[in-house]
């Protein structure tokens, strides 16, 4: 088998900003796995909160020379053995002339709804992302400041009806959030994401919890699970975190069977890191798959997103 690693950029439609800074670009990792006569592709985001960088992550992926089956002991979970897991699994599924989906033994996927994301900015002007998106059935609002409540009041006034859910990125401190919490029911918000650092969100599990909140950066894997008990009612599985998607299968039953809502997310990436994730997202509670919707350009072969939400790829995308 021959792996190969390059590195693409797609340029995004436009600035996205979160509470740790922006972009206008995202760059991301493609892997190719060539062999007996198939070819398999995936891709990952390497993400600097977690320590990764586009050159610590292409030495991990240029570095592995095993099988498939030694992923898990060879790489820790993250976007390299993410990019190798699924490439690996378009491979096995070129290979077979199957869909992923048939050889995991799971119904054909069908479209979920997606949640779109609205950037961090000033607040008129994400009353103005929220007006030219108040069609879509699914906000997720970036927040993560000690001055997030006029940045909401204002989505709120551009899009009055729509669903929201909002991202914190681990911006607020205890105080911050007990401050707001109250008042983020009364303005419709149906959960909160990863309200508080990682680390330091031992708050959550001494207070009433009456909005959902749901746990990003403290929840990579399975071996996350136990210490987000009692403080988390939800947990967002993504591949780059879980290491792919053949982990992001278990940590989903896992989280399920041990009583946790489920949200399926995203780095912000093309239609290629998100296609094998329009499989984790099957019947979950919330599905945020909007990379390729940020980007002003994307693979070949994209995602379709309609009125029903994110499609299944096709194969000639992956899997």
């Amino acid at each position: 088998m021959k792996i190969s690693v390059t590195r693409d950029v797609f340029r995004l439609a436009q600035v996205f900003t979160i509470s740790r800074g922006s972009r206008t670009e995202a760059q991301v990792l493609t892997v190719t796995v060539e062999g007996f006569g198939a070819r398999g592709q995936g891709e990952c985001v390497p993400y600097a909160r977690y320590g990764e960088t586009l050159e610590s992550v292409t030495d991990q992926i240029t570095g592995f020379d095993g099988a498939w089956p030694d992923l898990p002991d060879a790489l820790p979970a993250g976007a390299a053995r993410n990019a190798l897991d699924c490439a690996f699994w378009d491979h096995a599924a070129k290979r077979a002339g199957k869909r992923v989906w048939d050889l995991l033994g799971v119904p054909v996927p069908q479209p979920e709804i997606t949640a779109y994301t609205l950037s961090l900015d000033t607040p008129e002007a994400m009353e103005a992302q929220a007006r030219k998106n108040a069609a879509r059935p699914l906000l997720k609002i970036k927040l993560g400041t000690p001055d997030d409540m006029p940045r909401l009041e204002a989505v709120r006034r551009g899009a009055p009806d729509v669903p929201i859910i909002i991202d914190a990125n681990e911006g607020w401190t205890a105080d911050v959030y007990a401050d707001l919490a109250p008042h983020l029911m009364g303005l419709g918000v149906q959960m909160v994401e990863q309200p508080l650092p990682a680390g330091q969100d031992d708050m959550l599990g001494e207070i009433a919890r009456p909005l959902p909140v749901c746990a990003d950066e403290s929840c990579h894997d399975r071996a996350s699970l136990p210490a987000c008990k009692g403080k988390y009612d939800m947990v967002n599985i993504k591949l780059d975190k879980t290491g792919g998607l053949t982990e992001a299968l278990a940590l989903k039953r896992q989280a399920l069977a041990e009583g946790y809502g489920v949200m399926v997310g995203c780095m912000v990436g093309s239609s290629l890191a998100m296609a094998p994730a329009t499989i984790l997202a099957q019947g979950v509670a919330y599905t945020d798959l909007d990379g390729p919707l940020l980007l002003a350009e994307d693979r070949d072969q994209p995602l379709k997103f309609d009125q029903d939400g994110v499609h299944p790829p096709s194969a000639a995308l992956w899997g």
